[in-house]
């Protein structure tokens, strides 16, 4: 009995001293995890773990220091384990695991976390776009299969992303380790810190072997995302918090990123600078300039970033002073990460996102800038995208070419650099056009003055036929009503309804043309005889509504050929509301009309109105006594008319 009870003491006493040593693992682990060394932190953690030791903060911590160096799928793992001990958790794990969802393909499960997500996330902007873009995967395969991608042949079996031009050399940043003896490791991700390197273009467009790009600008800490003044003479670049030998660090006593200038001088890069807008306090990276070098973008943790990085852009005034960050507004930022900004030549906005429907990870995303608006913002597509991080476009607007960062699958190392060919644009692109021909002998129409509307019968521009009845509107929208009018001297004016498609290409419409004839007389009704649709008013109204305008000009163009033709404009309404009120409303209707003749050109005394309200109906849509009618609403409005009677033409 003694010794039963004396084995099972030292097993309690053992088990207590495991337990003892994997808090202190643990505890161990957390302080490499706050000073962000986080491969050292998971080593530790996950050898804790493996013992069957199990704790929910550690869970969160395991996760986080993959999730963070973007391993998403070996995240995943410890975020499984953590909703498995306890699903109560703060809405972040919730986004972040249906991210190391998307990254292994489970995008069903990873949907119906971003519904837990949306559930507990409130206000979230995250939240907003995934509710209102359920479909987010059918629209990202309609932009896909647009870019044929190929390894750079720059890559190392370390992290190498980020490019530039630089006249006819490509300059990015890399983790190899060729500078010094000793190589210098940064504890987030046990790889050397990066510093800037270029390749040179041959003349087949290959890239040359890669060397370092400038003593003055190469540190012994972090440099990266350069980007060059279209002069070749000022660049920006991103570097740690370093600069004439000395470290900055936050009140934590970490050193933060920040953005710098540098000018060449004599062939060499010098008079390294940081930013007036930068801070110890905060992070500012990957700089990008605007077309005409005036606007600086980046990403920043400042405060008043809406998540963990926004993007913010600066004016550079002409004397090199800068203006107060701007931030991009939720438009373009979200509680995520955007980060990676890219303008290019075409005035378009490339950057990379984790808090938008994606695949996975970083997505890259586009939009473009339209003052100090934005488009839609869309997300490029397969293959550029994947469930990976894909960051750091850019492209030559011109050729199309360009070069994007990946921590893909089959690289050489954590992140490769990798160059595409753009072989179809995202944004439609449609053309409008058609021919104008006699109606009775379909023969082609020259000079005939063709205008376009839009869906409100807005005036956009016009255009002639040439000499073959052909015309052609550039540059129209795509997935947008449009309405055509053609004009042409002796000939009625002819208008109609284009729908164009989402797609990008070519639409036709074509019009006919018939030819006037001098058939008015005495009686008339000039609506008839020109085929004008009715005149419709709103319900209870009497302004004229743009579609009636756009009818008008037919009448408005006949009066103005024929100068001593007078007209009786006559108003009539449907059977609702009582007579007395349908005869002054038709009569307002009528007097509506001849003003709106009399504004364009055409003398009073060649005009007469009055209405007639509900006393000439053209069914059997009577209300009479009861103001009530079974009538449908279209049949009710085939009442609400104008008629345009010639009492006079010579």
């Amino acid at each position: 009995m003694k010794i039963r009870n004396f084995l099972f003491s030292t097993l309690l006493i053992f088990s207590a001293i495991q337990i003892y040593a994997q808090k202190a693992s643990v505890e161990a682990a957390d302080r490499q995890y706050e000073r962000f060394s986080y491969i050292d932190a998971i080593s530790t953690y996950e050898r804790v773990a493996e013992k069957g030791y199990k704790d929910e903060k550690m869970f969160q911590k395991l996760g986080n220091a993959y999730y963070f160096n973007a391993e998403l799928s070996k995240a995943g793992r410890w975020y499984e384990e953590l909703f498995a001990m306890n699903a109560n958790q703060d809405p972040e794990y919730y986004y972040r695991f249906s991210e190391c969802l998307k990254s292994i393909g489970k995008y069903d499960r990873a949907n119906k976390v971003l519904e837990e997500f949306n559930n507990k996330s409130g206000n979230d902007q995250r939240a907003k776009l995934f509710a209102a873009n359920k479909n987010y995967l059918e629209v990202i395969k309609e932009n896909s299969g647009r870019f044929n991608i190929e390894d750079a042949g720059i890559n190392s079996e370390y992290s190498d992303y980020g490019t530039a031009f630089m006249g006819n050399k490509l300059v990015f940043a890399s983790a190899r380790d060729t500078i010094g003896v000793h190589r210098r490791v940064f504890k987030w991700t046990n790889q050397s810190f990066t510093n800037l390197y270029s390749s040179e273009v041959n003349t087949t467009g290959r890239l040359g072997k890669p060397v370092p790009f400038a003593d003055k600008i190469n540190s012994k800490f972090h440099e990266s995302t350069p980007v060059f003044t279209r002069d070749g003479q000022t660049m920006y670049f991103t570097r740690n918090n370093f600069l004439d030998g000395k470290k900055g660090k936050d009140s934590q006593r970490i050193t933060l990123l920040k953005i710098y200038k540098a000018t060449l001088e004599n062939g060499k890069w010098s008079n390294v600078i940081e930013l007036p807008f930068n801070s110890d306090d905060y992070s500012n990276a990957h700089p990008a300039l605007s077309p005409d070098d005036k606007e600086l973008y980046f990403a920043s943790n400042m405060p008043g970033t809406l998540g963990q990085s926004d993007l913010f852009k600066v004016k550079i005034n002409n004397d090199g002073t800068f203006s107060k960050p701007e931030n991009l507004g939720k438009t373009i930022n979200t509680e995520g990460r955007e980060t990676f900004p890219f303008i290019s030549d075409d005035n378009e906005l490339y950057f990379s996102s984790d808090g938008r429907p994606g695949l996975g990870g970083l997505d890259v995303y586009v939009t473009e800038i339209k003052g100090n608006s934005f488009s839609e913002v869309q997300n490029i597509g397969e293959p550029i995208n994947g469930n990976k991080d894909d960051f750091a476009f850019f492209i030559d607007s011109k050729s199309r070419i360009g070069f994007f960062t990946s921590n893909r699958d089959g690289g050489h190392g954590y992140d490769d650099i990798y160059k595409f060919s753009e072989t179809r644009k995202l944004k439609c692109e449609q053309s409008l056009f058609g021919n104008i021909t006699d109606k009775e002998t379909s023969k082609s129409i020259e000079n005939t003055k063709v205008s376009l509307f839009d869906e409100k019968f807005n005036f956009i521009k016009e255009t002639y036929s040439n000499a073959t009845g052909k015309y052609r509107f550039k540059d129209v929208e795509c997935d947008k009503t449009y309405y055509v009018r053609a004009e042409k001297k002796d000939y009625e004016t002819n208008e109609g309804k284009i729908n164009v498609p989402k797609k990008t290409g070519e639409t036709e419409f074509s019009l006919a043309l018939d030819k006037r004839i001098k058939q008015f007389g005495i009686g008339t009704d000039l609506a008839k005889t020109l085929n004008i649709p009715i005149i419709y008013f709103d319900l209870d109204k009497s302004f004229i509504r743009k579609d009636a305008a756009f009818e008008l000009e037919k009448v408005l163009a006949v009066m103005k050929e024929y100068p001593k033709m007078k007209i009786d404009i006559r108003s009539h309404t449907d059977c609702r509301q009582t007579a007395k009120y349908n005869e002054a409303l038709s009569d307002r209707r009528a007097k509506s009309t001849m003003e709106w003749l009399i504004k364009n050109g055409i003398e009073t005394n060649r005009l007469n109105a009055k209405g007639y309200g509900e006393s000439q109906l053209l069914n059997d849509c009577a209300c009479e006594p009861t103001n009530k009618s079974n009538c449908t609403e279209e049949q009710h409005q085939l009442n609400r008319r104008s008629e345009f009677i010639v009492i006079a033409i010579d």
